[in-house]
């Protein structure tokens, strides 16, 4: 068994390649390779690794050389491959067996986007599901029939292997796991330095063939918002709403759906649960009160929302993250 890569801070290898988009490898880099001392917790040591040691060609006109090698990889303890160079191609027998290396020694892989191709190719992901980008799910369902691919998710934890959805899905599960690592109030706090939620409702679905409209800061809608997050524990409604964004109620629900993909209500619904996850951590409030903390009308209420967006409930959730 090989040994742990010499370091008291928790080790992270991400895989560069020939032809590689720099989106993926730079939310890795933001998430886990910036130190971040005001947080006041270990961060991690991040090593960029690749199976070659030349100049490697990134889109975008630009050329990218990595310190480290497989070598590195296999012994790191989160491995992350945040995509392959062709998704038809084959994966090669050197990372296959570095990824493999890496898990033998406890490490858990991740994969971004069309990284689980490279995943999939070690047969760790065969009889579980699993899933990539929509555009990839039906050609890597085809290509590794073992794997129960889901298209309609934004990432898929199993413990020792996640996989996330196309692109920003894999901030998702980047903050994810620095939620399982350190607590929903760290993870919070990442994700508030990206200005991403912490946890997004939803899965890729919502996304397909779907343009992004972004939020100016002077939007209506996104004033709306500002006066829900510092509202949350009263009594929020849609009339009260439109009244912040200065529109008429058929005009803000238009506008509000057109810029965040959700209903206002449902939005006020995630933000709740979100501002519910600190809570639950520091285990001061009982679980019974949470719910009422943050703004719902009842525990029966708040465990309905809880569950239906994070797919457990207050009380796993506190004895898991707490």
């Amino acid at each position: 068994m090989l040994l742990p890569l010499p370091s008291r801070l928790p080790t992270v290898a991400v895989l560069a390649y020939e032809g590689m988009a720099p989106f993926e490898l730079g939310c890795v880099v933001e998430v886990f390779g910036l130190p971040r001392p005001e947080l006041d917790v270990p961060w991690y040591d991040l090593r960029v690794c690749a199976e070659t040691t030349e100049p490697m060609r990134a889109v975008g006109g630009f050329t990218v050389r990595a310190e480290h090698g497989l070598d590195t990889l296999a012994q790191a303890e989160t491995v992350i491959v945040p995509g392959v160079a062709d998704v038809h191609g084959e994966t090669s027998p050197g990372l296959v067996e570095a990824l493999l290396a890496a898990h033998r020694n406890g490490a858990r892989l991740v994969s971004i986007c069309s990284g689980a191709f490279a995943l999939a190719a070690t047969g760790l992901l065969d009889g579980r599901p699993a899933t990539t980008h929509w555009r990839y799910a039906e050609l890597l369902q085809r290509r590794f029939p073992q794997v129960e691919v889901h298209p309609d998710v934004l990432y898929v934890d199993h413990g020792d292997v996640l996989t996330s959805a196309g692109s920003a899905a894999g901030l998702d599960l980047l903050i994810h796991l620095v939620r399982k690592d350190h607590g929903a109030t760290v993870a919070n706090a990442v994700a508030r330095r990206l200005v991403v939620p912490p946890h997004r409702e939803g899965g890729q679905a919502q996304f397909i063939q779907a343009a992004v409209t972004p939020i100016a800061a002077d939007d209506g809608v996104a004033r709306a918002m500002a006066w829900a997050l510092e509202h949350l524990t009263t009594t929020i409604t849609v009339a009260e709403l439109a009244r912040k964004a200065h529109m008429a109620e058929r005009t803000f629900l238009r506008r509000f759906k057109q810029q965040t993909g959700t209903s206002p209500l449902r939005w006020v619904v995630s933000q709740r649960v979100a501002a519910a996850l600190p809570l639950l951590e520091r285990g001061g409030v009982p679980v019974e009160e949470v719910g009422a903390a943050v703004g719902f009308d009842s525990p029966v209420t708040f465990r309905h929302h809880f569950g239906r967006l994070m797919r457990t409930s207050p009380s796993a959730y506190r004895r898991a993250f707490g």
